[in-house]
This record gives structure tokens, sequence and C-alpha cells, in this order.
């Protein structure tokens, strides 16, 4: 936030380039820009934007690290919690988890395809890995509408069905 007020103040004028704020702020800054830059201007978009996207892309990664800590404890918290459940409860919490599990992947799979990361990139790969074995066949026989690919949000819908028909039968 600091290098995207101190950006705006520079822009408008409230405080001038050579000054030792916006001089001290570049020089820490800069490291972390220039790879945002070089993206930005291969994309088309203006470089000046970079502190933005920057800001960002910071708030959602400190969100994401909130959600995943949240996620972890919650974990650890519901383990502890079912140590002496029945050998069916841990059934259906198994069989919860990997649902949830594929369930999220689809949810990454496309948020991720929306941001432009494909399935060729390294970091996606698990995703698409979890998810091809439901999304691919739906999406053979659902056609698309336009642009606009529904397999994931069919196959997400499935899941979530398939999932509470076997808690349903596990209880």
């Amino acid at each position: 936030m600091v290098v995207a007020a101190t950006h705006w103040a520079v822009r408008s004028r409230h405080l001038r380039s050579t000054g030792v704020w916006p001089r001290w702020v570049r020089s820490w800054s800069d490291p972390l820009l220039r790879p945002v830059e070089r993206r930005l201007l291969g994309a088309g978009g203006n470089p000046q934007d970079a502190p933005y996207w920057l800001a960002g892309a910071a708030l959602l990664a400190g969100l994401a690290l909130i959600l995943l800590v949240r996620w972890l404890m919650g974990s650890i918290m519901t383990v502890v919690a079912m140590r002496g459940a029945t050998p069916t409860a841990w059934l259906r919490f198994l069989v919860s988890g990997a649902f949830l599990l594929v369930m999220w992947a689809i949810m990454v799979r496309v948020i991720a395809s929306w941001l432009g990361a494909g399935r060729y990139r390294p970091w996606m790969r698990p995703f698409y890995l979890l998810t091809d074995w439901i999304v691919e066949p739906i999406r053979r026989r659902l056609p698309a509408i336009g642009a606009i690919d529904l397999s994931p949000v069919a196959a997400y819908i499935l899941l979530y069905l398939l999932r509470e028909v076997l808690l349903g039968a596990l209880s």
C-alpha cells in the first residue's frame, strides 16, 4: 500500500519524484515492481499501474494465507475431535474431504482460467490432474454457450449431489 500511495502522490504531483521519500520507496520496491511492469507491458497494459497490481496481489496473497491457516487449524481441530469416533464417522470424514478437495480444485481451475493461467502452467497441473476425470467427459457432452464453458459448473454440481448421496448412504 505504501508503494501504491507514494506512486499516486507522485503522479498527482503532491510529491516530487526526486524527493527523498519517493526515491527511498523506489529503491526497495523496484525489484518487486519490475517483473510486474514487464508483465503489464507484455500484455499491452500501462506499466505505471504496476504498484496497484502489486497491492492487489499482496492483498489476495494475504487473504489466501489467512484462509489456508484457518482451514489448517479447522482440520486439525476436527481430527482431534474425532479421536474416539467410529470407523463409519471416519469414512464419512474421508469421503467428504475427498469430495471437497476435488470441488476446491475445480474452483481454483475456473478462477485461474479467468486470470489467464492455463493447463500447462506448472503450478496448475495438479488442479487439472484432480479434475480432468470429471470435467472432460462433461465437456465432450455439454455444448459451450458461446465462449462460456459450463462443464466445470456442471461437474461441481454433480460432485455436490454425489457427495450428498454417498454421505446419506453412510449414515
